[in-house]
């Protein structure tokens, strides 16, 4: 266990230090949700008006929904740079070594995540300048761990995707046909009770709406029980996408 978490360490700095060597790669993923909280917060901030928001302001409502589609989009775009380790055989000269085989995987996991994180407070410092205020301690902590969450979730299942496709046009087409989709199936940009009955329905058993549910409540300090259950949820649908992730890679190490 002591050698996992040392393979896991060794393996998460070397994520760190690609993502640090490319400067432009936070920059473009933070102009993103730049973009959403200040269009979207401007052009649907009259839409507060009706009845079925428990804010003022759109910015306040929309702050929690802009962080978990970056966490989503963060998490679902990090089988990437696997593809790009498999075409340059990273993954089998590692494989040729003594590290620990879900290492590989966690370490991935865990800078992904970890990467959300400190892009959700650039997140919520920017909502702050817009207006929408920051949340308490307790609600800071809450929509982090949504955030992690949905990230790691994400990224599991990206990586499982990457491992069996191996291709980047493939990993674009499942993130594209996936990833808007879901984010519009939850209650990203609405109020869940104002969506269709439909889309309710569905809603259910989406992971991004647990996801914002969670974050949305723990910021605007409603409801306690919600954070916890979808906070619950959300880790068994990461579980499930370490396992499919996992499942993926004794899939990879047979076909080489």
């Amino acid at each position: 266990m002591i050698l996992f978490f040392a393979d896991v360490w060794h393996l998460w700095l070397r994520h760190m230090r690609a993502t640090i060597r490319l400067p432009i790669w936070i920059a473009v993923t933070l102009i993103q949700p730049v973009i959403w909280l200040t269009l979207f917060g401007q052009l649907f901030r009259r839409v507060v008006e009706l009845p079925g928001f428990e804010t003022t302001t759109y910015i306040q409502f929309l702050t929690p929904g802009v962080l978990i589609m970056t966490a989503m989009f963060g998490g679902a775009w990090s089988g990437m740079g696997l593809i790009d380790d498999l075409h340059h055989n990273v993954v089998d000269r590692m494989l040729a070594t003594p590290v620990h085989r879900a290492a590989v995987i966690a370490a991935r996991v865990l800078h992904a995540a970890f990467t959300v994180v400190v892009q959700s407070f650039i997140v919520l410092a920017l909502a702050l300048a817009l207006g929408a205020g920051w949340p308490s301690v307790g609600g800071t902590i809450g929509v982090l761990v949504a955030a992690a969450l949905v990230t790691a979730g994400f990224s599991a299942m990206s990586t499982g995707v990457a491992l069996l496709a191996r291709r980047e046009e493939t990993m674009i087409a499942v993130i594209n046909f996936f990833g808007l989709p879901l984010a519009f199936l939850s209650a990203t940009f609405m109020s869940a009770q104002l969506i269709p009955q439909w889309m309710q329905s569905v809603s259910k058993a989406n992971p991004v709406n647990w996801a914002v549910s969670a974050a949305r409540h723990a910021v605007l300090g409603t409801d306690t029980s919600a954070v916890w259950i979808n906070s619950a949820l959300l880790l068994v649908f990461t579980l499930l996408m370490v396992m499919f992730a996992t499942a993926s890679f004794r899939v990879y190490r047979r076909s080489t």
